[in-house]
């Protein structure tokens, strides 16, 4: 009993929330968008800050951005997200250069990167807005999405439950949650343990 009071603790201080004051990253994410050397590939993998560490760290990925996407509300905030007033999944969006990297690599990377059998959320983080989703930008992406899945699901012999989606929006995150496994690596660090991700 000691240590499950000891973990609610631990998660009410470091889960996926934070009190900091909150900037849109605009400027970055323009320039992002406008870049026609870049390819972009959009995910929802439960908490952002633990997608963004697993997919920025690829080889050939230029930049990750934490966001929201899915949800019809345009530029909606942390508070209105976690809240469920919005319909968008916390989500990551990666910046890759595709002569480096392949959609597919960063698929299994995405993959390795979540639970997904897991219907109604990622680990201790639970609720819709967590839930898993691959968000396709064109045709090519939503069938190497489906093969990935497929091949996973017979792998793992039970059904992978992440849902593969038309991308309908997506706007990054607040600036707190940008990088956030290197600027408040203690925090986040507690956090990916404390939440049972590894």
């Amino acid at each position: 009993m000691k240590k499950l009071l000891i973990l609610i603790t631990m998660l009410t201080m470091f889960g996926c929330n934070t009190d900091q004051p909150e900037n849109v990253t605009k400027e970055l994410f323009e320039n992002l968008e406008s870049d026609k050397e870049l390819t972009q590939a959009t995910f929802a993998g439960g908490c952002f800050w633990c997608t963004e560490a697993s997919l920025q760290e690829l080889d050939g990925v230029e930049e990750a951005l934490s966001g929201y996407a899915g949800g019809e509300e345009e530029n909606p905030t942390y508070e209105e997200v976690v809240a469920h007033k919005t319909g968008h999944r916390e989500a990551l969006r990666a910046y890759y250069y595709a002569e480096e990297i392949t959609y597919e690599q960063i698929l299994d990377a995405f993959w390795n990167a979540i639970d997904p059998l897991d219907p109604d959320g990622q680990y201790t983080d639970r609720g819709f807005n967590y839930s898993t989703a691959i968000f396709y930008h064109n045709e090519e992406q939503k069938l190497a999405a489906e093969k990935s899945k497929t091949a996973l699901s017979e792998k793992l012999s039970q059904e992978v439950v992440t849902k593969i989606l038309p991308l309908s929006s997506f706007y990054p995150a607040e600036d707190i949650h940008q990088d956030f496994y290197k600027h408040s690596a203690t925090r986040y660090q507690l956090y990916k343990k404390g939440s049972g991700r590894k």
